[in-house]
């Protein structure tokens, strides 16, 4: 595939699944997968755009971001499911509980930037370091953008009269 034909089909991928997140399916919103799905393939779209990947540093970069946000993914559920159960009964916990949950927060932080540090050299193996910067930077962009997204679509529900849902990942 050339140069040409990966950036049109990398922009045709994130543009219809840019819209596709703005339009409810029938019968209401889509399960909690389909989004998650259609949220991955515009990040896939969105970094393949903002990196320029050529076809043989995709075929090495991807398997190695992919490992990277599986165990990204772990922490991050671990970390929900703490905090998920602290906001149940916040209020009653003792001093040495918050402390706990305080402490956990920061070692979550730690291992998220350890994580990083681990998954940094291995990206430079694989992509120009200017690429690699790109891609730090395409990754908080593209967390701007949904949120942006996520924000607009809540006001555009607000204004219609439409109660909008619980925020992505669980009541806050």
């Amino acid at each position: 595939m050339t140069m040409k034909k990966l950036a049109i089909a990398t922009l045709f991928l994130l543009t219809t699944s840019l819209l596709t997140l703005a339009q409810p399916g029938p019968g209401g919103p889509p399960p909690e997968g389909k989004k998650r799905e259609r949220i991955e393939a515009m990040k896939i779209g969105f970094i393949t755009d903002q990196l320029q990947l050529t076809p043989t540093e995709a075929q090495a970069f991807w398997p190695v971001y992919n490992q990277y946000q599986d165990e990204l993914e772990k922490l991050r559920k671990s970390r929900k499911e703490n905090l998920l159960n602290a906001r149940a009964n916040f209020d009653e916990l003792s001093d040495s509980d918050v402390e706990k949950l305080v402490d956990n927060e920061i070692a979550f932080r730690q291992s998220e930037l350890d994580l990083v540090k681990k998954y940094n050299p291995q990206f430079k193996k694989v992509l120009p370091m200017k690429k690699v910067g790109k891609l730090y930077r395409a990754e908080e962009e593209f967390k701007r953008e949904l949120l942006n997204k996520l924000q607009d679509k809540r006001d555009d529900n607000r204004k219609s009269g439409k109660r909008p849902g619980p925020p992505p990942g669980g009541p806050r």
